[in-house]
């Protein structure tokens, strides 16, 4: 299953790459939703092959997460790829400049089952793909909008 989102961001590249990569800040919003995140590296940033490991509450069940730097290329695009259970995932997000002061945000989730409860989990989220999609624009909308705000008030 595959969920893509565009989002044009009034912001440049190169802020848009560095609010994606504020890695520090996505942990604390992670924690703040109730998933325990630990860094899986040394360092302030990971490098690529290094990441996360997460573990959270989903359907009633605690599952565990694994999520990688996969790759990065400053500030055109960044790549990761996770695994929990037997699904597999991959997240590439891409930075297109429209403007010197306007960014074209790209990404494509992609989710591979791996096993049989996985697929039965995946094939309920087809079900719902229309929701899930309306959810995932509004959150690519509200993080834009959040970039925005961040850069008018340091303007």
């Amino acid at each position: 299953m595959q969920v893509t989102g565009t989002e044009d961001v009034a912001a440049p590249i190169e802020h848009v790459f560095a609010e994606l990569t504020a890695f520090d800040a996505l942990e604390r919003q992670a924690m703040r939703r109730g998933i325990d995140v630990r860094r899986q590296f040394r360092g302030a940033e990971p490098t690529i092959g290094e990441g996360w490991e997460s573990t959270f509450r989903f359907r009633g069940k605690e599952r565990t997460a694994k999520i990688i730097l996969a790759a990065c290329d400053a500030p055109n695009m960044v790549q990761f790829e996770g695994a929990s259970g037997g699904l597999e995932t991959n997240t590439l997000i891409e930075l297109v400049p429209m403007s010197p002061n306007r960014t074209r945000v790209n990404v494509v989730f992609k989710m591979t089952p791996k096993t049989l409860s996985a697929r039965l989990l995946v094939q309920s989220l087809k079900l719902a793909r229309s929701n899930i999609n309306k959810r995932f624009k509004k959150r690519m909308t509200d993080f834009a909008r959040g970039i925005e705000h961040k850069l008018e008030k340091t303007a």
